[in-house]
């Protein structure tokens, strides 16, 4: 909206020329987040205890999860509701990166709701089948992806290349080709989403991570589409230029400023959980913005702690399949490091220093190249 005040009517009122900006209005969607989530989540929390929508603890889990049983949950619905409200008032409204980053994170979001609401329902750790979500998850991506590329591709003949990290873009690039691209960007988006989930398991643990990886792409997409008058910022440093991208910093500034209100009332001991509405929906986001803005692989290192989450989970499945031996104590890795003795708070922090040190990483990949 605020855009569209500042196209229509800035020759009139000079001061709405500063809406133009992208790191304007990238702040302004953080703030606005914030405001309107640490407003409402006292209510919201109110209404979840009122409604008995508590979390359900696996029996099989840590011994100090046990008095968590009964916390509300669902805190996500508030967290994608300050999101898109703010979107709706300091993002670029034509933008086709923030309404395709939108729908993926809706469609996830509803998926997340309705597993949490079978949990609630039938007082048990198992919601939706990990099938049904598979197929809703890569479904709908795949349609997005094949929607947005078959009219993209047209005008922009990098759309299906992979950028490998710390290499220039004239050096070691791959065209994979549209097919193969499009299997591959969904895939990006369902395993982020996937991993964000699993590594939701502490008060606390995934939301500091999340913002990390949501600055740190606001300021990949805008250096990867910015422009200033004839110079391209992606040109000098040698990355992948998307015109356009530069939006999504926007879309990841409201994301970082719902996910702070949301640690205020989330951290240990916290008052309210995200639930799978809001893991999942925020981590397909994450993976949408790395696949636009062409960071797909640098995402790993950027994303690294939900990688190494998720991989915990698939290692100890697959060994336990073959062996019927375990190699962590309980996976995700969260869990085996508080099977070890480390109180809930100690694991916390050090996984979000350990998420920092993975962003620096990426940050200085773009003087490495």
């Amino acid at each position: 909206m605020f855009l569209w005040l500042s196209n229509n009517f800035r020759g009139d009122f000079s001061a709405l020329n500063v809406f133009r900006y992208v790191t304007f209005r990238s702040m302004g969607a953080a703030a606005t987040a914030l405001l309107i989530a640490v407003l409402l989540f006292p209510r919201f929390i109110g209404l979840l205890q009122q409604k008995q929508i508590g979390q359900v603890v696996r029996d099989d889990g840590p011994e100090a999860h046990f008095s968590k049983r009964g916390t509300p949950t669902m805190g996500g619905v508030l967290v994608l509701l300050a999101m898109f409200l703010s979107l709706g008032l300091w993002a670029d409204l034509s933008s086709p990166f923030i309404w395709l980053t939108c729908a993926i994170t809706a469609v996830y979001g509803a998926v997340g709701f309705i597993d949490d609401w079978l949990k609630i329902r039938d007082r048990t750790s198992k919601g939706v089948t990990e099938t049904q979500k598979m197929v809703t998850q890569f479904g709908s991506a795949i349609l997005v992806f094949t929607a947005f590329y078959l009219g993209w591709l047209g005008h922009h003949d990098g759309a299906t290349m992979l950028h490998m990290p710390f290499f220039s873009t004239k050096h070691f690039a791959i065209d994979i080709g549209a097919p193969a691209y499009i299997l591959f960007a969904s895939f990006v988006v369902v395993a982020t989403s996937t991993t964000v989930n699993f590594t939701d398991g502490l008060d606390g643990l995934v939301t500091v991570p999340l913002m990390v990886a949501a600055g740190t792409f606001a300021i990949l997409c805008y250096l990867t589409g910015a422009k200033f008058g004839g110079f391209e910022v992606a040109k000098y440093l040698l990355i992948p230029a998307v015109p356009g991208v530069q939006e999504l910093a926007v879309f990841c500034g409201a994301m970082i400023g719902a996910c702070l209100a949301f640690l205020w009332y989330n951290t240990f001991p916290a008052l309210v959980f995200m639930g799978d509405v809001g893991a999942l929906s925020l981590g397909g986001a994450l993976g949408m913005v790395s696949v636009f803005s062409k960071n797909e692989l640098l995402g790993v290192i950027i994303n690294g702690l939900f990688v190494a989450e998720g991989a915990s989970v698939v290692i100890q499945r697959f060994w336990f399949k073959r062996t019927k031996k375990r190699i962590f104590l309980m996976a995700p890795i969260h869990h085996h490091y508080e099977k070890l003795g480390w109180p809930e708070p100690r694991v916390t922090v050090r996984f979000w220093i350990v998420s920092m040190m993975l962003a620096l990483v990426a940050l200085a990949s773009l003087k490495l190249r």
